[in-house]
């Protein structure tokens, strides 16, 4: 099961991968210890849903006495239990093994070891993994040659950066269009309508660095999901 590095993981689908490098002491603020707090990340994923603890009693038909002991780890659930769990909070039972790192107020990430997921037309590399606050998500975007974010227009809310490295990749912003060549940079208020298309073909790559104002607002998933 992979580990988790940072509350960036928890919001999206992505399916993420990550490597340890063979020396971890090479990472600023790395820690190499986990524990798996099942009911530590009950709670966590109570509270991403908004639900009390009576809500969440409701809603899969467990006792609130036994969630709050399983949540302030009195008390071992079952399988059954947990599987209840699941069920009504939409999440894999999976959810709730996650062991956390530990979030940092420095990210320092070694190139072959960024968190890595693949979406429908390219890769993704996590640039700010561990970071306590996900203000600014840095990331490097490989897209497939003539991919792009499809036909529907994406909006959020705060700020989109783009820089391209390599290829060439157009955006279209409220109707009108940007090309992206090696060394273009491109920078936009997140919630004029766009999207986006690899022009070559051949692999295009971009970093891509989105600052929502609304901690609410997940456009990473608007963008790759």
């Amino acid at each position: 099961m992979p580990k988790k590095v940072s509350s960036f993981d928890r919001r999206y689908s992505l399916r993420w991968q990550y490597q340890e490098p063979p020396d971890k002491s090479s990472l600023v603020g790395a820690d190499t210890t986990s524990d798996i707090d099942v009911g530590s990340n009950l709670r966590r994923l109570r509270e991403e849903h908004n639900l009390s603890i009576r809500a969440l009693a409701e809603k899969s038909g467990l006792a609130i006495n036994t969630l709050s002991l399983i949540e302030n780890g009195k008390s071992s659930p079952s399988v059954s239990t947990l599987q209840q769990l699941a069920l009504a909070l939409n999440v894999p039972i999976t959810a709730f093994f996650e062991a956390e790192a530990p979030e940092n107020n420095v990210s320092y990430i070694k190139s072959d070891y960024r968190p890595r997921a693949t979406f429908d037309h390219g890769k993704l590399e996590d640039l700010g993994a561990g970071m306590a606050i996900q203000a600014v998500e840095p990331f490097v975007v490989t897209l497939e040659p003539n991919g792009g974010s499809g036909p529907q227009e994406i909006l959020h809310t705060g700020y989109e950066f783009v820089y391209c490295l390599e290829g060439r990749i157009v955006y279209t912003i409220a109707g009108h269009t940007y090309l992206l060549e090696v060394g273009d940079s491109l920078l936009f208020e997140a919630h004029l309508p766009h999207r986006w298309q690899n022009l070559d073909s051949t692999e295009s790559q971009v970093i891509l660095v989105l600052v929502p104002t609304d901690e609410r607002d997940y456009p990473t998933e608007r963008h790759f999901s």
